[in-house]
């Protein structure tokens, strides 16, 4: 039977621009890249990717009343996503994203949150009454309703993963209830820890700075081309990324974590499933753009059998 996971995060609409050089403070650049609207935001990142990897996704967040809502809208439709929890609101625009991509495909992102901001309890607790196997949350939407849903799914029962981006020193970490998993990448960490992960070392010392604040059965730092590290509260380990030519880094800690999560809620095995989520965010950074660059299920499955074998 398949896993179905409520995603409650956020939907953005994403202006990729694909540059040579970043400018300076007060310079004007002239490029010959390319730039091009493209549906985005971690969360509809994220519901993507659990859809693609073949789980039942509910997608709820806020949209405005405007034209990028409804482009949003028709592509989970197309993605098999379930939005009967999506609201347009008439006060606040969609989401917007600035993703700037540079040429060895390193990004920086700039969010306006818009709609997003408007997530309200209501609308979270009708949802988490169906039920799901799984809430799914990052840190793009208002705190009460990140805070509201997590301790509401535990109270059911519901394990409750969190993608950690992006880092909001704000965020009430020490509010959050028993966590399955908690994923911040190497940015996220350093901002929540003072900790860089660069090596083995700081990355354990980062975990317990972080095991301070929150009650996490695991917490797995992403680290980008070096791959990930996983602290179970007592140990560490690392599982290296598997090798392929970076051409765009947007929306690989997105499908890493969605991945992360739906093959733990399968076999409840962490190693495992950190190596397939490894897959996922090698093959979405093999290519352009945000949730159209995440893979398959068959896509994901296929390279896991080749790196593992």
């Amino acid at each position: 039977m398949k896993k179905r996971i409520l995603v409650v995060s956020s939907a953005n609409m994403d202006m990729v621009m694909n540059i040579n050089t970043v400018p300076s403070a007060g310079e004007t650049v002239i490029e010959n890249g390319s730039y091009a609207y493209v549906p985005g935001g971690k969360g509809a990142n994220s519901a993507v990717a659990i859809s693609r990897l073949g789980a039942e996704c509910t997608f709820l967040t806020r949209v405005g009343n405007d034209a990028n809502a409804n482009s949003l809208l028709e592509l989970y439709k197309k993605e098999e996503i379930d939005i009967s929890y999506i609201k347009k609101d008439d006060n606040a625009p969609t989401g917007l994203a600035t993703i700037f991509v540079e040429k060895n495909g390193q990004n920086r992102i700039i969010v306006f949150a818009g709609a997003n901001q408007k997530i309200d309890r209501e609308t979270v607790s009708e949802a988490l009454n169906d039920a799901p196997d799984a809430l799914y949350m990052q840190f793009e939407i208002n705190h009460d309703a990140i805070l509201h849903a997590a301790n509401e799914a535990y109270k059911k029962g519901i394990p409750v993963f969190i993608d950690a981006g992006p880092a909001d020193k704000t965020f009430p970490l020490e509010k959050l209830p028993r966590l399955e998993i908690f994923s911040p990448n190497e940015t996220e960490t350093l901002g929540f820890t003072g900790i860089a992960p660069t090596d083995d070392d700081a990355c354990m010392r980062a975990c317990l700075e972080l095991q301070k604040r929150i009650d996490a059965k695991y917490i797995v730092i992403k680290l980008g081309s070096k791959g990930a590290y996983v602290f179970d509260g007592e140990k560490g380990e690392m599982f290296p990324s598997y090798e392929i030519k970076a051409v765009d880094t947007t929306a690989a800690g997105d499908a890493f974590t969605a991945a992360l999560t739906l093959k733990y809620l399968q076999c409840q095995d962490i190693a495992l499933s950190c190596k397939f989520a490894n897959c996922a965010g090698a093959l979405t950074v093999s290519r352009h753009g945000a949730s159209s660059s995440i893979p398959s299920l068959d896509e994901t499955q296929a390279f896991f059998e080749k790196v593992i074998m």
